[in-house]
């Protein structure tokens, strides 16, 4: 009796201590994964050595799904060596009968006590066969990486030279980390694709600033667009094509990554469009983006012809993505990138190459443009010496109209620029209506909403409401993130500023209540206030040379604020001052006396109920 008590203590200990021990484990693991934000493999390494060393297998392996879904690469391990199989080299078949295979393939778990006792051992599978005699493999459990009920590797266990059958309490513990493993991948695939999204911007970004520096030559914008392309579309051969201006054949100004024996040949060939056999001519014909996967096989195509043989056999051309550059009607030409493995082109690497297109296309417009402006400008010139003067008044003016237009509406940018007078512009003293508005809860919805979601709603909002502000007649208006503010009677002068910003708040109000309707059908509580002040302001043009903005500041406009962040949703909150100017235009009704934030004095306001029939 004391025995079975003294062993029974003992295994409840090692239990304990086994229990810590893979606790200890998922702590470890879990600190890797938050180290290695860009790197799976110490997250890897770290579930692998974990996993042998609590499980008593002598090795451990991790294999993926490659990304044409075919094949299971071998991708890392831990203990004894099994045959030849050396991560980074070595793949399976998703098909194959092995157990990490149909774990994979069919999502479930496989546990096999004992290889030489499975039918494939007995039915003499070469693989199975190998593993046992020659590897000593006699146990195996493999465990599905599952993502989003997919199943895109598997952790696999293996126990030599005995055969031993893993515990419930094994295949547990190699679930939990097969889950770990697959956070590790989506962390690093997210942290990927966001470095490649920042860094494919940033691509595009000095596309456009190349661009901005070559108005009268395309050949910089045409290197640093295939420089981007072959690096950000791993492709590490790309060239363009040009229509010349006959519309009759295809010529390649610039081109990148050939062999020195193909650099000739593009730089002196010339394709004729109607040719059927060249996929640049095709593309420019039909219009059409063009993704060939193998170039060696596809049948839509003849390997014979002599041009096609020679990008397959000197290049070492497999993949191939051809995007036009079209503008409206016209063709211009292609972009051509292409790959010297069978490595398909994703759906992102066509849009990140229809964006290149498009700059090259932009330089090309911007090098005709500017010289065909060149040879009017002479024309003109030589005609009339005089027209110089009213050329350059015309510039000017359009100088002035654009810089205005930045901090204007268009009706006050084009009577300013109409009067010939910016002085109106200038810092003076003006009595104004100032209305600020923003959405109720925004912030908190854009801390749990995708940024697209959160970009889409202030677009819409933004729009809609920048009609009913043009519509109003203000004179000027400033946004920042979903808080507007408007100003009425300066620079232009109105004759009823109060009424115009009530009448354009209770549009609003109106505007706003729809659209909420819609957002909150979709999940989004959202909500809408304005405030509106009457009083004197300082009113004027301020910043530096290059960046102005005109604008006003001055008690009014901060009570037409704190109003604003006071309004509940569909609240019209108004200063006392502007609820007496408004008295004949909409309904009032007190809302109290308030201590507001800057104001020293207690402040009477009033809502908005509705406007007067007159009205």
């Amino acid at each position: 009796m004391e025995q079975n008590v003294t062993k029974g203590g003992s295994t409840a200990k090692f239990d304990a201590e086994q229990s810590a021990a893979r606790e200890a484990a998922t702590r470890d693991i879990l600190r890797v994964i938050n180290r290695s934000r860009d790197d799976e493999m110490p997250v890897f390494d770290a579930i692998l050595v974990n996993a042998a060393n609590l499980c008593g297998a002598t090795t451990a392996n991790l294999v993926l799904v490659d990304g044409v879904q075919q094949n299971l690469d071998f991708v890392h391990t831990h203990g004894r060596p099994i045959l030849s199989f050396k991560p980074g080299e070595t793949s399976w078949p998703l098909d194959s009968a092995q157990a990490i295979a149909v774990a994979v393939r069919d999502g479930r778990i496989v546990h096999e006590e004992d290889f030489t006792k499975s039918d494939l051992y007995l039915g003499g599978d070469p693989t199975r066969v190998r593993l046992v005699e020659e590897a000593g493999i006699r146990s195996v459990l493999a465990v599905p990486l599952m993502q989003s009920g997919q199943a895109i590797g598997a952790i696999a266990l293996h126990r030599h030279d005995e055969a031993r059958a893993f515990s419930e309490s094994d295949i547990r513990l190699i679930e939990a980390f097969s889950e770990q493993a697959v956070i590790a991948i989506e962390n690093v695939r997210q942290f990927r694709e966001l470095q490649m999204r920042l860094e494919r911007e940033a691509a595009l970004r000095g596309v456009l600033e190349v661009i901005s520096t070559s108005r009268t030559d395309e050949q910089p914008v045409f290197d640093t667009v295939l420089e981007c392309a072959t690096r950000l579309c791993n492709a590490p051969l790309a060239f363009l094509s040009l229509v010349d201006e006959s519309g009759t054949y295809l010529s390649i100004p610039a081109h990148r990554g050939a062999r020195p024996d193909m650099q000739q040949t593009f730089s002196e060939l010339k394709h004729n469009l109607s040719d059927s056999e060249i996929v640049s001519a095709y593309a420019v014909r039909e219009r059409k983006v063009i993704r060939i996967d193998d170039m060696s096989t596809d049948p839509t195509y003849n390997r014979s012809d002599p041009r096609r043989a020679r990008l397959i056999d000197v290049e070492g051309v497999r993949s191939y993505l051809v995007v036009p550059m079209v503008r409206g009607a016209e063709c211009f030409g292609t972009l051509n990138l292409y790959r010297r493995e069978v490595a398909p082109f994703s759906d992102d690497d066509t849009a990140l190459a229809e964006a290149f297109a498009q700059q090259a296309l932009i330089a090309i417009e911007n090098v005709r443009q500017f010289k065909a402006l060149q040879a009017r400008t002479a024309e003109v010139l030589a005609l009339n010496s005089n027209l110089e003067n009213r050329v350059a008044e015309q510039v000017d003016q359009l100088d002035r109209l654009g810089r205005l237009r930045r901090f204007l509406s268009p009706q006050v940018a084009d009577a300013v620029v109409s009067s010939g007078d910016e002085k109106m512009l200038g810092s003076h003293r003006a009595l104004i209506a100032t209305v600020f508005c923003d959405i109720r809860g925004f912030t908190a919805f854009c801390e749990k909403a995708e940024p697209e979601e959160a970009i889409e709603i202030l677009q819409t909002y933004h729009e809609e409401l920048g009609k009913l502000i043009q519509t109003a007649g203000a004179g000027f208006d400033h946004r920042a993130g979903d808080g507007v503010m408007v100003v009425f009677n300066d620079p232009i002068p109105c004759d009823d500023p109060t009424g115009d910003a009530v009448r354009m708040a209770v549009n609003m109000r109106s505007l706003m209540a729809e659209l909420c309707s819609g957002w909150r059908k979709l999940g989004h509580h959202l909500g809408f206030g304005v405030g509106i002040s009457l009083g004197y302001a300082t009113v004027g043009m301020v910043g530096f040379e290059g960046r102005h903005d005109y604008t006003a500041s001055g008690t009014a406009v901060n009570l037409a604020a704190r109003l604003c962040d006071m309004a509940e949703d569909r609240e019209i909150l108004l200063s006392a001052r502007a609820a007496v100017a408004v008295e004949q235009v909409a309904e009032l009704e007190p809302a109290g006396t308030h201590n507001l934030k800057g104001f020293h004095a207690p402040v009477d306001v009033f809502r908005v109920t509705a406007l007067k029939e007159a009205a």
